[in-house]
């Protein structure tokens, strides 16, 4: 051990130097933690107030659609003019756009203090007549995508159905169906900068509805194994977090999805499913059109591109980003959402 001799004061200035950027550091830690919290509170005292808005105006559109029910009964008994009608309906209108709106506002503030906090959003709102689009932004990742009618979780994307009217794997132009009895599209591919990939040498396309999505069980089955960051689980935990519901019921409304970038097909020989590399990189999106309200749940696959490992944490995972646009007013003239199947369900009793 040696000591040096500090004649001048210059190691005795360098200690008191580095003490005063540490209580420097301290004091900006401090801050930093000061304006984090008063975001924090800020923005879910914005949020709270935007779930008492949204209630007072879910219940405006409700009453505003019976009015308009009971006017245009009225309207077919000749007791009303048809001008009565169109003020009823374009105040119930009036009414959803303003509903939509604070909606989309309300996911905003969510996924502020998502980002505040460090912990991802769990689920993502998209009003009817706006866009949203997934988006790799770091490196090569797939996604599973479950969507339902943010009215009626019971109504839900139908990849079997889309497969059947569509494709095995979908790109610009095809809808998403929903499940019985509404049987309509959910929403529409608008845009892919995958479009070029078609199919390759092996017979694979990118975003198909013939997988169905990682799960729990079947690692169980297969391994005898426990694994809590499925696809199945991450989408089971984000729609329990987005309507404050226990996981296990949650569970029961998650369903198969439209794998996002992921690159699949059937073996030429055996006709099997098969996974490869994903050729997404960062930039690389697809984008949708609402046809309905819609609440929707992305999860990172935990097997990254998928063209190695799957379901374990052996493999390198990205983010996905999810993002929310509303087209400019009047940009969509005589545009309404998508009815529900006009079928009697009688199924030919009565």
């Amino acid at each position: 051990m040696s000591y040096d001799t500090d004649l001048f004061g210059r190691l005795r200035r360098q200690v008191e130097g580095a003490r005063a950027s540490a209580e420097q550091a301290g004091d900006d830690l401090a801050n930093a933690r000061l304006v984090l919290t008063t975001q924090l509170a800020t923005a879910y005292v914005q949020l709270r107030a935007a779930d008492d808005e949204i209630k007072v105006l879910d219940e405006s559109v409700a009453l505003q659609r019976k009015a308009l029910d009971y006017v245009s009964a009225q309207h077919d008994l000749g007791a009303v003019s048809g001008l009565d009608v169109l003020q009823q309906q374009s105040e119930l209108d009036t009414t959803r756009v303003q509903a939509r709106l604070l909606h989309q506002q309300r996911d905003q503030y969510e996924h502020a203090i998502a980002a505040l906090v460090g912990v991802p959003a769990p689920a993502f709102s998209v009003p009817a007549g706006c866009f949203f689009r997934i988006t790799s932004i770091e490196g090569a990742q797939v996604g599973d995508l479950n969507l339902w009618n943010a009215a009626d979780l019971t109504e839900r994307f139908f990849s079997g159905k889309t497969r059947a009217l569509h494709a095995t794997h979908l790109g610009k132009g095809d809808r998403l169906w929903s499940t019985l009895p509404q049987l309509r599209p959910m929403a529409t591919i608008t845009w892919d900068t995958l479009g070029w990939y078609g199919w390759d040498a092996d017979g694979a396309g990118v975003h198909d509805v013939i997988g169905t999505r990682c799960d729990p069980y079947t690692h169980r089955l297969l391994s005898g194994g426990e694994y809590h960051h499925c696809c199945h689980s991450n989408l089971s935990r984000a729609l329990a977090a987005a309507r404050g519901m226990p996981v296990r019921e949650a569970e029961l409304l998650v369903h198969d999805v439209l794998n996002v970038f992921m690159c699949t097909g059937f073996t030429r020989d055996t006709h099997q499913y098969f996974m490869k590399a994903s050729p997404v990189r960062p930039g690389d999106f697809i984008e949708f059109f609402a046809e309905i309200d819609l609440l929707g749940a992305l999860s990172a696959c935990p097997g990254g591109d998928c063209g190695t490992t799957h379901s374990s944490d052996a493999a390198a995972c990205f983010p996905l980003k999810v993002e929310v646009f509303q087209p400019a007013a009047g940009s969509l003239p005589g545009w309404r959402p998508a009815p529900a199947s006009g079928y009697s369900r009688t199924h030919g009793v009565g």
